[in-house]
């Protein structure tokens, strides 16, 4: 069945798989769902419901939430059998929760798209930006303007929103679009005219239209209602901005193309091959998806980009029903992958859906054998942290066909396949580094450089958790050179952070070094690597020390920080830290096992400290199991990013129940 969807960008509602809105019933069962919402998949208790849909509560109130739970669950799961447990709308300890997926309501992907948007290039930021203003039907929660319940959310979204007319203006701008982007930066400074970015930027779209004394009037105006309205000069922006337009410096005009050698030699291929290929050519869906290739490993938004393309150019391939073509070019993007959660699990299963369709159509012997072999390889890369035994299966497949053809492009390939499926459970980092050695010997040997920047990374992983930082730190160093000579930004986001866990395991303060290095995550094109990491960070810190419990660590936990994926481990210490005991009982025992990726340690760990606080001996014996295999590593320090200090120790606390580990 598809799943629901939700919308609070306007009226609240709910529409079905085929779009069709489900009928929700009266103000209150609106209410009740909107609430709901606004808690984010947490759980709010009966008690809170009630104080906040009456004004005065009579002894029938929760009876009636309880009715109108129960009409909504009839409304989002018409086909639920009777009896059967409620998948979207649970029941959880005191109260409900809504289980909306992590896209399934128009507030959560537009505040997806606007952060994305970021990090990518200005013609594909505001391709999002557009479609996300498009998710808006109104005010946000249009019918509970008065709620106090809803008050700080719609204020978050209204900000939000403006913010994304902002960032949409700027992308307009970078485009040379300075003239389109005019007209909605005069309505929004009229509509908000408190905000001075907006008028930053319609005047220095003016300036860029050729309006320089529109664009000192319009800053002339702003500076006027700043100080009449509310009796504040215009800041550092506004004013630096007039100097300039008085100075007409050339930083306001958009740079020029490149020039150079490199850039006309481009200009004249680009051009001689567009006239030269016909438009339908398969060569060109061939020479594009090597040009996407290379374009992912240039920064943070070449990589996003790349991605974005790479769907697109296998969805091309398959047009042409050629399984040997859509082979070439699935195959040919052999990107060397370091972080073990994906960027896009949708496109994941898109990607290894096409290759599978390809392997069935592809003879298992013959001419297309190294073809199979990459197909087998980008299944087991775009399976991790799956725990599907399809994807260690594709691994060593790829493997064997790699050997016996003696390819070692292939094999370098196949081998980042076995290492994305060596995270199944705990304590494999002496087989991740068996794999990242390979990687170096196979890569220096035959001028694989993309494929040696991993194996040092993988490595450098490896030996972090095995406690070597030594060699860990030597393993860094290479990847840094080899970075700084062949261009490869990204590599410094992974070796940054491993200098700021290099401090925290020699015991000296990292709090600036995780800074810095969450600087340099932001717009790194990775959002499986960047969302969550940050507050994940310092939480690890926090419990590294092996004498701060669970509890005192809930005191900095902040639950309106974006915990990204982690969140189902947080939740515990959310209700920690709001003394719900028991609230944070149900979260653990209803958190499933952490995913397969080089933070599996690291999350066991969390559920272990809260197993201890909790005094939960059954689920800290479940957890001893979990992590027995990795005694003698540090916690979480195979990700070459935090830790949570020496396994040994919590295998200890568990066994002795104990939260002082």
């Amino acid at each position: 069945m598809e799943p629901v969807t939700f919308g609070v960008l306007g009226p609240v509602a709910a529409w079905d798989g085929a779009g069709d809105a489900l009928p929700l019933k009266g103000p209150r069962h609106r209410a009740v769902l909107a609430r709901l919402i606004t808690a984010r998949r947490r759980v709010v208790p009966v008690a809170r419901l009630v104080a906040d849909l009456w004004e005065e509560p009579g002894t029938g109130s929760a009876g009636a939430v309880q009715t109108f739970v129960a009409d909504l669950r009839r409304a989002l799961e018409p086909d639920r059998p009777a009896r059967a447990p409620a998948r979207l709308l649970v029941t959880e300890g005191p109260g409900y929760a809504l289980r909306a997926a992590p896209d399934g309501v128009d507030a959560w992907r537009f505040e997806a798209a606007v952060t994305d948007a970021a990090g990518l290039p200005p013609a594909k930021a505001l391709q999002q930006l557009d479609g996300a203003q498009e998710l808006w039907r109104g005010p946000a929660y249009a019918e509970f303007a008065h709620e106090d319940w809803a008050r700080s959310e719609r204020s978050r979204l209204a900000e939000l929103r403006l913010g994304a007319v902002e960032q949409r203006a700027r992308a307009r701008l970078d485009l040379g679009q300075a003239a389109e982007a005019v007209p909605d930066l005069h309505a929004h400074v009229s509509e908000h005219p408190w905000r001075e970015e907006g008028w930053r930027l319609l005047a220095l779209a003016l300036y860029r239209t050729g309006r320089q004394a529109d664009a000192l009037a319009v800053l002339r105006r702003a500076r006027t209602m700043l100080a009449e309205d509310l009796g504040v000069d215009p800041g550092p922006g506004l004013r630096r901005l007039e100097t300039d337009i008085l100075t007409q410096n050339p930083r306001l005009v958009l740079p020029a193309e490149p020039s150079g050698a490199a850039a006309r030699l481009w200009n004249r291929v680009a051009t001689d091959y567009d006239r030269t290929v016909a438009a339908g050519a398969r060569a060109r869906l061939e020479s594009t998806v090597q040009l996407v290739r290379s374009l992912a490993v240039t920064g943070g938004g070449g990589l996003r980009a790349a991605q974005e393309h790479r769907l697109a150019a296998v969805t091309a391939a398959e047009e042409f029903g050629d399984p040997v073509l859509t082979a070439r070019v699935i195959g040919a993007y052999d990107v060397p992958a370091i972080w073990t959660r994906g960027d896009d699990p949708g496109q994941a299963r898109q990607i290894v859906a096409a290759a599978e369709r390809a392997l069935a159509a592809l003879p298992e012997d013959g001419p297309h054998t190294a073809a199979r072999g990459r197909l087998l390889a980008t299944v087991a890369l775009e399976m991790r942290g799956t725990r599907s035994p399809r994807g260690p299966r594709a691994a060593r497949e790829a493997e064997d066909i790699a050997r016996r053809l003696d390819d070692p492009t292939l094999l370098a390939f196949a081998l980042n396949g076995a290492f994305m499926q060596s995270c199944t459970r705990a304590g494999l980092a002496a087989r991740r580094d068996a794999v990242g050695a390979q990687l170096v010997e196979l890569a220096a040997r035959h001028g694989l450089e993309n494929f040696e920047v991993l194996g040092r990374l993988i490595r450098m992983q490896a030996h972090s958790a095995l406690g070597d930082f030594p060699a860990a730190d030597g393993h860094a160093a290479a990847a840094d050179r080899l970075a700084e000579r062949h261009e490869r930004p990204l590599v410094g986001v992974f070796t940054q952070w491993y200098g700021a866990l290099r401090l925290a395991a020699a015991g000296r303060t990292p709090e600036a070094a995780y800074e810095a290095a969450a600087e340099r995550l932001r717009g790194c094109g990775m959002p499986g690597l960047e969302r969550g990491l940050v507050p994940l960070a310092r939480l690890c810190l926090r419990l590294a020390d092996g004498r701060t419990s669970a509890r005192q660590a809930a005191e900095h936990v902040d639950p309106d920080d974006d915990w990204g994926p982690y969140r189902p481990w947080i939740e515990p210490y959310v209700q920690l830290r709001a003394g719900a005991r028991e609230d944070a009982a149900d979260l653990l025992h209803a958190a499933p096992e952490p995913p397969a990726d080089l933070l599996y340690e690291a999350l066991c760990c969390l559920q272990a400290a809260v197993a201890l606080e909790l005094g939960d001996r059954t689920t800290a014996a479940r957890l001893h199991a979990r992590l027995s295999p990795a005694a003698g590593e540090l916690a979480g320090a195979g990700s070459g990013l935090i830790s949570l200090g020496p396994v040994d120790r919590w295998l200890t606390a568990m066994s002795r129940g104990s939260h002082s580990v």
